[in-house]
């Protein structure tokens, strides 16, 4: 079946026969991650805790049944959903761990509640543990398939993986948390043939957090490039990582943050 790329989407690093498993899918970067692997000829599993979301997307993939609703802060769910995405898809060989909260008011640590750290920690860490956890019992249960190996975990990360963001202390110590996660992972899992990766985005024009035009304009400025990520541009080094031009980088984390970090 012919697929026709979104804007973005496109790319040299064929995916064609992966089975990928996305969270997050429903909207900004894991929308975006989706749409190219589907591009690439992967056969793509949207979810996203808005069942809603996930069908729209999934019927821009071109492969409008291969959705479900997913709260990855339930355990069980995430079980459910990555075997249900192996009986119906196939072997399970890529994943993009991407479901996340925002803070949409900033506070300082000493005023974060016991409710507000729970709310953003068993989404933005207990849900990518569960996913990896799930996922990598689902790619153990692969073939080798050479330098391809049993399969790609990529976590999506931010520059508050590397840096503290003020403000944003529930947001910051569960993304410093998911680099340990998947370092961790990585050398675990090395030898089984399965790869786990971090890719950390700077600042990135989504919905996750509303944004006035100045308040962009604001972020923008704090990057080098002088300007927000597109969703798209983060899908590419996703995309990078799942395929088989990754095949030797495991535990790696790969900065698309426009310069943040650099300086």
């Amino acid at each position: 079946m012919t697929r026709t790329s979104a804007a973005g989407g496109g790319g040299s690093a064929s995916l064609a026969g992966e089975v990928a498993f996305v969270t997050g899918a429903g909207s900004g970067i894991g929308r975006s991650c989706a749409v190219a692997l589907a591009a690439r000829g992967a056969t793509v599993m949207v979810t996203d805790i808005s069942e809603a979301a996930a069908r729209e997307v999934a019927a821009v993939t071109g492969q409008p049944d291969n959705f479900r609703r997913l709260d990855v802060s339930d355990p069980r769910g995430v079980e459910a959903a990555v075997a249900d995405t192996v009986d119906r898809l196939g072997p399970l060989t890529v994943a993009v761990n991407n479901a996340g909260v925002g803070v949409p008011t900033p506070y300082r640590t000493a005023e974060v509640s016991d409710e507000e750290w729970r709310r953003v920690l068993s989404v933005n860490l207990d849900g990518v543990f569960h996913c990896v956890r799930a996922e990598v019992e689902a790619m153990l249960r692969n073939p080798e398939r050479g330098r391809r190996g049993r399969g790609s975990i990529v976590n999506m990360g931010s520059v508050g993986s590397l840096v503290g963001l003020a403000g944003a202390v529930t947001y910051t110590s569960a993304k410093h948390a998911v680099l340990g996660l998947t370092k961790a992972t990585a050398a675990e899992y090395a030898r089984d043939g399965i790869r786990v990766n971090l890719v950390t985005p700077g600042y990135v024009d989504t919905a996750i957090s509303p944004r006035t035009d100045e308040e962009k304009a604001a972020l923008g400025a704090r990057h080098p490039m002088g300007r927000l990520a597109a969703p798209e541009e983060i899908a590419g080094a996703v995309c990078f990582l799942a395929s088989a031009d990754a095949s030797f980088v495991t535990g790696a984390h790969y900065s698309v943050d426009g310069g943040f970090t650099s300086v």
